[in-house]
């Protein structure tokens, strides 16, 4: 089995991959870290010089192949789930959790994270409120169709996080 974290850019998911990966002695992967890797150049060149289709083929290529190893804690990219195949192998694949923050929590993040523009290029041309908005009521009902279990992390430290997540997984592992 594999942990799938899911979510909207800032709203924890590597921070919390980490966590997650070390508390259950698994291996940690972040997907666009993986995918910046691979091609050698920043996502927001990938997306520039190739496009967004593109950079979801890739991404869609990296999660099926990720998929085939186990004891992972995976952190997603914010758009993973707008592929449908993406869902399934992720719930056929291991349990899917969906960090969730309201849209003024992840602007502030966004803000408060100098280098999110680099890694994370805003999808509608810029990163403010009204973009996350937008895209969060695009893909409300896909991070829902994935999901498991859904953390809202506006109010949580990391650690209150990770720590409910790994109740639940006990939990969930139990019935």
């Amino acid at each position: 089995m594999n942990l799938y974290l899911v979510g909207y850019r800032c709203t924890g998911k590597t921070s919390v991959g980490r966590l997650l990966a070390k508390a259950l002695d698994w291996t940690f992967v972040d997907m666009d870290h993986e995918l910046v890797a691979e091609a050698g150049i920043p996502i927001e060149e990938i997306v520039d010089n190739r496009g967004w289709e593109y950079f979801r083929e890739c991404e869609a290529q990296l999660l099926g192949g990720l998929s085939q190893a186990t004891q992972q804690v995976i952190s997603t990219g914010g758009g993973v789930v707008t592929v449908p195949e993406n869902i399934a192998i992720m719930r056929g694949s291991g349990k899917v959790v969906w960090l969730h923050a309201s849209p003024g929590t992840i602007a502030a993040r966004m803000e408060a994270d100098r280098n999110t523009a680099g890694q994370r290029p805003p999808l509608h041309g810029n990163n403010s409120v009204v973009e996350i908005e937008e895209v969060l009521a695009e893909r409300l009902p896909l991070y829902d169709e994935a999901m498991h279990l859904q953390v809202e992390t506006d109010d949580l430290s990391l650690e209150e996080v990770t720590e409910g997540i790994i109740r639940w997984l006990k939990t969930s592992s139990s019935e």
